[in-house]
C-alpha cells in the first residue's frame, strides 16, 4: 500500500515489514530515530507497550491506550493511532451513520488493542457501546476506561440482538482459520438495517461475513479500515495526502487471489493479519 502511495505522491521512499521481538522493541526504535526514516506503523503486540518508549503520545492515542503510528521528526518519536479514524471511516464508507440506523447499539466482539480503537471510535460517534467478550473482567475494563455508559454482556444468547445496528468484530476470530466464527450461536435477528463489520482482512471471506449475508444482512471486511489508517499514517509521516483509493487496490491486488483459494477450501489457515 504504502509503495503504492509514494508512486502517487511523486515521492522516492521504501516501506518493509520487518519481526521484531517484543525484548527488541526499544532497540529498533532507536533505528527509527535516523534522520532518514519517516516513522513506522505497529501491530501487535507491540501496540500498547510501545507507549512509555516515545518521547510523545497524542491524546488520542493515550486515551485509547495503543499506538500503531510512530512519526520520527528531529530524532523525536511521537505516537498516534489512525485506527479509530480509520474505522470510522470505513463505516460511513459502507453506508453505516449512527444517528439514522435502525438499531442504535453498536456491538463490540472482543476487547483487545483493535476493540479499543473501535470503542473509542464509536462512542465519540454518539453511539450506544455494547460489548461481548470471553475474558468479562478485561470487557469490563475497557468500558470502565473508554466508555463507562457502555454495557458488557456475558452470554450472547442473551443480546437483544434486534437493537443492533452495527455488529463489529474486533476479535482474531476467523484470523488465522476462515471457518471460525466468533458468534458461538446461530446468526442472529439483528436490526433490520443492520451492518455486520469484520475488521478481519485475511482473508477477505471470513465466516462471520458468509453467515451475515445468508440472512441477508449488509457486510463488508476490515480492508477500508486498513485502507483508511494507512492513508492517515501516510499523511502524518510525508505532510503528502493520497485518496484511500490508492491503498486500497494496492491491498487488493494481494489479497483477492488469497479470497479465491479460501473460497476453494473447505478449511485451512491463512497467515495473520492484524484486525485493524
Amino acid at each position: 500500500m504504502h509503495t503504492a502511495a509514494f508512486a502517487a505522491a511523486g515521492l522516492l521512499g521504501t516501506y518493509q515489514a520487518r519481526d521484531i521481538a517484543p525484548d527488541q522493541l526499544e532497540g529498533a526504535l532507536e533505528g527509527i530515530r535516523q534522520a532518514d526514516v519517516l516513522g513506522c506503523n505497529l501491530s501487535l503486540p507491540h501496540k500498547e507497550t510501545v507507549l512509555g518508549m516515545l518521547d510523545h503520545v497524542s491524546k488520542q492515542a493515550g486515551q485509547i491506550g495503543a499506538v500503531n503510528t510512530v512519526i520520527q521528526k528531529d530524532g523525536r518519536l511521537y505516537g498516534e493511532n489512525t485506527d479509530a479514524p480509520g474505522l470510522m471511516a470505513s463505516l460511513l464508507e459502507s453506508g453505516y451513520t449512527p444517528a439514522q440506523q435502525s438499531g442504535g447499539v453498536a456491538l463490540v466482539l472482543g476487547a483487545g488493542g483493535a476493540a479499543r480503537a473501535a470503542v473509542y471510535a464509536l462512542e465519540r460517534a454518539g453511539c450506544e457501546v455494547w460489548i461481548w467478550n470471553r475474558n468479562l473482567e478485561r470487557a469490563q475494563h475497557l468500558l470502565a476506561e473508554l466508555c463507562p455508559s457502555g454495557r458488557v454482556w456475558e452470554q450472547q444468547e442473551h443480546i437483544p440482538f434486534a437493537e443492533v445496528g452495527l455488529l463489529l468484530n474486533a476479535s482474531s476470530a476467523g484470523l488465522n482459520n476462515p471457518l471460525e466464527s466468533p458468534l458461538h450461536i446461530p446468526f442472529p435477528d439483528l436490526a433490520s438495517d443492520a451492518l455486520v463489520y469484520d475488521m478481519v482482512y485475511k482473508p477477505l471471506e471470513t465466516a462471520l461475513l458468509k453467515s451475515a449475508r445468508a440472512a441477508g444482512f449488509h457486510s463488508t471486511h476490515g480492508l477500508g479500515m486498513l485502507a483508511h489508517q494507512a492513508q492517515l499514517a501516510f499523511t502524518a509521516w510525508t505532510g503528502k495526502e493520497v485518496s484511500s483509493h490508492v491503498f486500497l487496490q494496492a491491498a487488493l491486488d494481494v489479497l483477492d487471489p488469497a479470497l479465491e483459494t479460501s473460497q476453494n477450501s473447505e478449511a485451512g489457515s491463512s497467515e495473520a493479519g492484524e484486525p485493524g
